[in-house]
């Protein structure tokens, strides 16, 4: 059994993934589940909260925008900031941060106050989730790395699941203030299994050789940047329209609020399934499985435009949308770690930049739509989206052959292994 004050020995291909290190995969997922939660959480509750505000649903909306920002320039900036500090460390007090923004907006009585609660919130979100992916391959044996990123980011996806829907249900119950101080409190327990499962992770062996990230352009390959505008895009798209995904089912197909909760949880369970199936099929051939939920994710839209005023039709979209775009962020994930294997910690940081950057600009984009020409312009607009980052990731260049590097191993190690190419 793994000391608990030392990281795992996971390291050779043949080791074993013990089970005091599949619990700590499974802390490290709960904590993504929750920043993710926190983040999307004013999709589920945006017309109360917006009236408990005395502001317009699309400002509400822009909630998501400031997080959304915060977590971009958090991300990619943290694992070059860190040094030799503990990683366990980072994520436990992460964890804290997000709870204190988390806690403010139950304090906020209008939208200034919210902004100072989703900048905090997104300071926390960016640093949990931009140093997940790399800390779960560390936690594991290099064979388990694969499904180790799965479950780490399928917080994401089970925020929609459980996260989004039952914070919509008690905000409908008790208040939205109620369920953003449950996240609060939430948050906290969740620092302390962060202290008590994770081993010290001190700054991996590949990220201290080259000095800490000094050597940031070699992250910039042609299976990174296309990876990276393929993402942005998609996200953009997505983000526009989930946002506003409860007015959308309000005034297009005029169901109502129990109605809605039972279509954003057949998004999640579809979107938790969309995770797994995606990270298998990523392992595999990451690229290739990108460019499949793109085109599913425009499918979706598109479905939901037509044919979206029926209900059952209005459900399949729901349901095709989650399972498309719930798998994004793992495949999103292995592309990018397969691209700059020697620099994961700093590659999953600048991808979870750009994609919480897309988050914040699909946010602002789809706020200022709606606004300004409504509902269904909205929905044309992100499905032609959506199409144009699957033609990005047909098109645009491709990897580069693959080369021997000091790859980032389990425990802060590094191991010797070819970079394998991202389709």
């Amino acid at each position: 059994m793994t000391s608990p004050a030392s990281p795992p020995a996971a390291d050779t291909d043949t080791a074993r993934t013990t089970l005091r290190q599949w619990v700590a995969i499974a802390v490290l997922s709960l904590s993504t589940f929750l920043v993710v939660t926190s983040e999307m959480l004013p999709v589920g509750v945006l017309t109360p909260m917006a009236d408990g505000l005395g502001v317009s649903s699309g400002t509400a909306g822009f909630s998501l925008t400031i997080t959304g920002l915060v977590a971009a320039v958090t991300a990619p900036v943290v694992p070059r900031i860190l040094g030799p500090l503990d990683r366990r460390t980072v994520l436990a007090v992460a964890m804290l941060v997000l709870a204190a923004g988390n806690a403010l907006t139950v304090l906020a009585q209008g939208f200034a106050l919210l902004v100072v609660a989703r900048v905090i919130l997104g300071i926390g979100m960016g640093t949990v989730w931009g140093l997940a992916s790399a800390v779960a391959i560390r936690l594991v044996a290099p064979r388990n790395a694969a499904l180790a990123v799965s479950f780490a980011v399928s917080g994401v996806a089970a925020a929609s699941v459980i996260g989004v829907p039952l914070g919509t249900v008690i905000g409908d119950a008790f208040g939205w203030r109620a369920a953003f101080g449950t996240l609060a409190a939430v948050s906290v327990v969740l620092a302390a299994g962060l202290l008590a499962t994770l081993p010290r992770l001190p700054r991996p062996a590949a990220a201290a050789a080259d000095g800490g990230g000094a050597g940031g352009r070699s992250l910039l390959t042609p299976a990174v940047l296309t990876g990276l505008a393929v993402i942005a895009s998609l996200v953009t798209a997505h983000f526009a329209a989930y946002t506003y995904v409860r007015p959308v089912l309000e005034e297009y197909t005029g169901i109502g609020p129990a109605a809605i909760a039972f279509l954003l949880l057949v998004y999640g369970v579809f979107g938790l399934a969309g995770n797994f199936a995606a990270g298998a099929l990523a392992a595999r051939r990451a690229r290739a499985t990108v460019l499949v939920l793109a085109g599913g994710i425009g499918a979706a839209l598109v479905l939901l435009v037509l044919l979206g005023a029926v209900t059952v039709f209005a459900g399949l979209a729901i349901a095709l949308w989650g399972l498309t775009y719930g798998g994004l962020s793992v495949a999103g994930q292995i592309w990018m770690t397969r691209a700059a294997p020697h620099r994961v910690e700093h590659v999953t940081g600048l991808y979870v930049g750009v994609f919480t950057a897309a988050i914040a600009l699909g946010a602002f984009l789809g706020g200022t739509v709606v606004e300004a020409t409504g509902i269904i312009v909205l929905l044309w607009s992100t499905a032609a989206l959506s199409f144009a980052s699957l033609a990005i990731g047909l098109f645009g260049p491709g990897p580069a052959a693959p080369r021997p590097e000091r790859a980032e191993g389990p425990a802060g190690g590094a191991r010797q292994e070819a970079a394998s190419p991202a389709e």
